[in-house]
């Protein structure tokens, strides 16, 4: 498999960013490298870490458009939310500023006489930080921030599809006044070269965000060695409409949760059961809300078009460079064919393609530039089909109908993921009983899709491994040692 990384932007499959891939002898000298940083940025005391942080979060924010675009060349979201998650990013890095010291200090023991006796969070050593592409800066900072707040060296490896955001993320840093070598960046694009790199002897802790697949790699190449791996993958994330609800208002939040960012969020709403009272409304107010879908004329090369006012619209799937586009193309190629094949497998096993006639359009129409793949709602489902089962991530949205609460439990309970779930009622007390037997890491009641930065962000069962986020996000980048002092006041 070649180490290349050659990135395409998916609206146009033009390249925007090509390396020939950090071999593995090269790795080994980063590696080396960080070692050695580690050894005295370890030593810098919390304040000083914290200046440099805030100063690397100061340049991030001066520079937002141009890094917000860059984003959106490298994976297709609208350019209009761009700048909104690098400013949620600094937000969130904000949080861990403020909540380091408290999630550092040391544990004290049991007092003894003649003895000073405590814990101390220390540092691991040099991390390896696999990021994800569909959040970069988010789920990046999730580990990169921590990790060097608790005083730890990073390499970070990008995910091939944004690659860039991790060179601007090195340039900044070093500009704030980070020490040279605690950051490095490595662009892999073999996933053997990367298992051998997670296996180097100076790599301490491994910190991976994406597919359950590629996780689980990480973990059996380094199954020889005593190393953490922290995991954040995937999800099939299920929300619960109870009788109750008003359904318009939950019909337009579960659209969102589940087409936003083109449904490329491992806590975008996957499934979706509705009690049979209530059904057929929520299936009628979801087409609703995607009859305001349009596609604009001007994006699709070729494309045969019918609509010559775009306007006005909730939803509108067109170039993710123009600030009216709310929807993009999904990240490639074989993304699209997967969920395309996801798609297929529900209709041959009986389900109805329920997509309201204007949200949906010919692939063949857009001449072969760019992975556009409008939403599709899929109705009729059960759980013999893929769709149901499998991560499809993408904008599907796949509605089952149920009779009672305990089976919409059963249903959101037999899947490998945990990652979030959502009840969605008036009655919060009887939704407080039933996300209490939920199996996922976050469960929400009339939300979704949204994790916070001080509560923990955790995948239960195949969705993860470790917490990030919250007062345990110090967790996975610190080690325990105990001290006894004799000879001392207690």
């Amino acid at each position: 498999m070649s180490n290349q990384v050659r990135t395409v932007n998916p609206a146009t499959h033009e390249v925007v960013f090509e390396h020939p891939g950090t071999s593995l002898a090269e790795a080994a000298k980063i590696a080396a490298a960080s070692k050695e940083a580690f050894k005295s940025y370890r030593t810098l005391s919390l304040d000083n870490k914290k200046q440099i942080v805030r100063r690397a979060l100061e340049i991030i924010s001066s520079r937002i458009d141009v890094l917000a675009k860059e984003v959106t060349t490298q994976m297709g979201r609208p350019i209009r939310y761009c700048a909104g998650e690098i400013k949620t990013a600094i937000l969130r890095s904000e949080h861990m500023i403020d909540i380091a010291e408290g999630c550092l200090e040391d544990l004290p023991g049991k007092p003894e006489a003649n003895f000073k006796r405590h814990v101390k969070k220390v540092p691991v050593g040099p991390i390896l930080i696999a990021g994800a592409w569909n959040y970069p800066y988010l789920t990046t900072v999730n580990a990169l921030i921590p990790a060097l707040l608790a005083g730890n060296s990073v390499i970070l490896r990008p995910s091939p599809q944004v690659p860039l955001f991790g060179n601007r993320l090195l340039e900044i840093f070093t500009e704030a006044g980070l020490p040279a070598n605690v950051l490095q960046v490595v662009h892999i694009g073999s996933l053997d070269v990367l298992d051998q790199v997670a296996q180097l002897p100076e790599i301490q802790s491994i910190s991976f965000t994406g597919s359950t697949i590629g996780g689980i790699r990480l973990r059996e190449a380094t199954a020889g060695q005593v190393k953490p791996v922290h995991l954040e993958l995937g999800g099939k994330d299920p929300a619960y409409v109870r009788p109750d609800v008003d359904v318009k208002d939950v019909a337009e939040n579960l659209v969102d949760g589940a087409v936003f960012n083109s449904g490329q969020s491992c806590c975008s709403v996957e499934r979706v059961y509705v009690h049979e009272k209530v059904y057929d409304d929520f299936v009628r107010a979801v087409q609703e809300e995607l009859k305001s879908y349009v596609l604009d004329p001007h994006s699709f090369s070729g494309l045969i078009m019918n609509i010559t006012d775009p306007s006005p619209y909730s939803y509108k799937l067109g170039d993710p460079l123009d600030e009216t586009s709310t929807t993009g193309p999904v990240i490639s190629a074989p993304a699209k064919e997967k969920i395309q094949s996801h798609i297929d497998d529900a209709l041959a096993k009986g389900a109805v393609n329920s997509t309201p006639e204007n949200a949906t359009f010919s692939l063949a129409q857009t001449a072969g530039k760019g992975n556009w793949l409008a939403p599709v709602v899929l109705t009729n489902v059960n759980h013999s089909m893929v769709t149901m089962k499998e991560e499809t991530f993408g904008p599907v949205m796949p509605i089952m109908k149920v009779s009672s609460d305990e089976e919409a439990v059963s249903l959101m309970n037999d899947s490998d993921y945990g990652l979030t779930a959502s009840v969605w009622t008036k009655d919060i007390a009887a939704g407080e009983k039933l996300i209490d037997d939920i199996e996922a890491g976050t469960v929400f009641i009339n939300r979704c899709d949204y994790p916070a930065p001080d509560l923990a962000w955790t995948g239960w069962k195949t969705s993860g491994l470790g917490c990030t986020l919250g007062p345990r996000a110090f967790d996975g980048f610190t080690k325990l040692k105990s001290y006894h002092i004799k000879g001392v006041s207690a």
